[in-house]
């Protein structure tokens, strides 16, 4: 109930996706040269056009099926639709076949998965005011979002993380944000989502 996700929202997450580059990617020389992430793949056996991800991604508007993968450390959520919705699938490992053979998998937005990324519950709070909106414990699904998926929680990072909530549910950016330390992971906290001013 605490998130409305609306079309402008969705339509200012297709517009962040935009760092994402398609990438001719050698199948062999691919797991040398990232240490972290997956690299997605068009077609099976890692050929094809590519995209490298380091990151969660809420909307990678991919306009093709993904056929293979490579991991290259952690575990990795792929979901159909964006905003980690839809058919989810959890995967571990280099695959060379994703699904039946040449139709693959529809993949919208992907994020690490286990090590404590996924699992606090949320208890989100929401005071909405005329312009601007206040989230105590932002969430996806009915778990806290870490401040910062890719590791360390640094303001930057924690500032991106923010601004991308705030799209989710209906605003323009976060005035404010925090990262509170639960265990050893920063999650998202006490978010003030507003419009743009002007």
């Amino acid at each position: 109930m605490g998130r409305r996700l609306t079309f402008a929202g969705m339509a200012a997450l297709a517009l962040a996706a935009t760092g994402l580059t398609t990438t001719a990617v050698s199948g062999q020389g691919a797991s040398q040269e990232r240490d972290s992430g997956v690299t997605i793949y068009r077609d099976s056996f890692y050929r094809g056009p590519a995209v490298f991800v380091g990151e969660a991604k809420s909307n990678l508007g991919l306009a093709w099926p993904v056929n293979s993968i490579r991991v290259y450390s952690g575990s990795w959520e792929l979901c159909e639709r964006a905003n980690y919705r839809g058919e989810c699938r959890t995967l571990t490992r280099d695959t060379t076949i994703l699904g039946s053979t040449n139709r693959g998998m529809t993949v919208q937005s992907i994020r690490p998965a286990g090590g404590g990324l996924i699992g606090v519950e949320a208890d989100n709070k929401i005071l909405r005011g005329r312009f601007a909106e206040f989230h105590t414990q932002p969430e996806s699904r009915g778990y806290r979002i870490p401040a910062c998926p890719s590791g360390r929680p640094t303001s930057s990072c924690t500032k991106r993380t923010a601004d991308a909530y705030c799209r989710t549910v209906g605003w323009a950016r976060s005035a404010s944000s925090e990262s509170e330390m639960i265990g050893r992971r920063g999650y998202l906290a006490d978010v003030l989502c507003e419009n743009n001013k002007g």
